[in-house]
């Protein structure tokens, strides 16, 4: 599903270049489910804005869904983003000038779905999340927890075949991040690949593979 071949990425600096990705080697198959950890600064969420195809300043070959993502220009990588990723930021990214039910009707709108079936698609996930009764709320009325609901709720709404997850139970409480981490097995069992990142051991362990990051290198696949 995926394949990164020598990817890096870095920054000028003086008369040289500072790396944040440094000959990344990485294989991921359809149904893997994939925690990446490593201290802050390793390059983790600049690997998975890679990976999500939001970042396209970068070097060297990735493959997606057979798709040679490093040919394609920007606008194609934002149809195939679209079109099968589902991306839960560790600063939620909800749209602040549109309400709970809104935001959540974005990634319908991406796809063929008439509008009577977003909207009961809609309904039923805000049941399934516990978040009914903020459908007509705006981000700025919600807890940092209620708009990370919001945003996992937003990245999974559309059945994508892969969901990017940065920290995704970083503001909730334990038993909601419990929660949501037993949805995504739930979606991995299903077919769908995730890959996330955490700095929790716990919520790490519902992977089937850990990839360590160290100052921009992979240490460790296992």
């Amino acid at each position: 599903m995926i394949e990164l071949c020598k990817v890096e990425k870095s920054y000028p600096v003086g008369a040289g270049r500072y790396y944040v990705l440094r000959r990344i080697e990485m294989q991921v198959r359809e149904g893997d489910f994939i925690t990446i950890m490593g201290p802050s600064g390793a390059g983790k969420s600049t690997l998975l804005s890679i990976i999500g195809m939001l970042d396209g300043d970068w070097s060297g070959e990735y493959d997606f869904l057979d798709h040679p993502v490093h040919k394609l220009n920007m606008k194609q990588r934002a149809e195939l983003n679209k079109k099968y990723i589902g991306f839960v930021f560790q600063q939620y990214h909800l749209l602040d000038g549109l309400t709970v039910a809104e935001n959540l009707d974005i990634p319908l709108s991406y796809r063929n779905i008439k509008a009577a079936d977003r909207q009961a698609i809609v309904a039923d996930t805000l049941d399934r999340f516990h978040i009914v009764g903020k459908r007509d709320l705006f981000p700025s009325q919600l807890s940092g927890g209620q708009q990370q609901l919001v945003a996992v709720a937003r990245a999974v709404i559309a059945n994508p075949k892969l969901i990017l997850a940065d920290e995704p139970t970083g503001n909730l409480h334990s038993s909601q991040g419990k929660e949501i981490m037993e949805l995504f097995k739930k979606l991995n069992e299903e077919g769908t690949t995730i890959i996330q990142v955490t700095h929790n051991e716990s919520w790490a362990a519902y992977g089937h593979r850990i990839i360590k990051l160290v100052d921009g290198w992979i240490t460790s696949q296992k």
